[in-house]
């Protein structure tokens, strides 16, 4: 039997524009013929060194970010992407961002209420889901967005380097939420510089050089 794919990126191009004067710009390639797919039920790692692009490349499969060149189709998928950087409106509150997010994710607001204790409950933030993101810590982000997947449960959860962040507990917390949902066939596709949770966790890795996938395959060929 075929793997379901959820995601697929076919020859795809991505470049930002960048201001090198007055009235002046350049393009700045971060990824020239990119061509991977997504599989429902399985752990990706994308790995690679700082400032390659990974996080560029997570925000292209959530659709935050679209080709300049090439084809991104979504198979109906529904996506969370757990990073620090992106995902929430900061000028909004955790409680107004659960619903935002929520939301997005193809829950009703009725359904997400009903589930607001459970939000509440798992990122442990108390009266902070009251406060604007703005003032949150990275920790408190990554409580945040770990809450709402865990209770919304999407198709594909997306981690940005958010499994190491907070305090002790909260990370322990995190990584069995991830755990139970890869050994439940959820979909997770995340980015990590520790070799041993590639090893450990993913069924494969892609590793990203140069602006490209140079190698992809089994985790612990890949991450050697």
């Amino acid at each position: 039997m075929s793997k379901e794919k959820l995601l697929s990126l076919e020859q795809v191009n991505f470049h930002y524009h960048t201001q090198t004067g007055f009235l002046r710009t350049e393009n700045y390639r971060v990824f020239s013929n990119v061509t991977m797919d997504v599989y429902r039920g399985e752990t990706l790692a994308i790995i690679g060194k700082n400032g390659v692009g990974k996080s560029t490349l997570l925000r292209l499969l959530a659709g935050i970010l679209v080709p300049n060149s090439g084809k991104l189709t979504n198979y109906g998928a529904s996506i969370s992407l757990l990073s620090l950087q992106a995902g929430f409106d900061t000028q909004l509150s955790g409680i107004d961002n659960a619903y935002l997010n929520g939301m997005l994710l193809g829950a009703t607001k009725q359904e997400i209420t009903e589930k607001l204790p459970d939000i509440i409950a798992f990122s442990e933030l108390g009266q902070f889901m009251y406060k604007p993101v703005k003032n949150y810590s990275a920790g408190m982000r990554a409580r945040l967005g770990f809450s709402i997947a865990a209770v919304v449960n999407p198709d594909i959860i997306l981690l940005d380097e958010v499994l190491g962040v907070g305090d002790s507990h909260f990370r322990k917390k995190s990584e069995a939420f991830i755990l139970e949902r890869i050994e439940s066939n959820q979909t997770v596709v995340l980015v990590s510089h520790s070799s041993r949770l590639v090893t450990e966790i993913a069924d494969r890795a892609i590793w990203i050089d140069d602006k490209t996938i140079r190698m992809q395959g089994a985790p612990d060929e890949v991450a050697a």
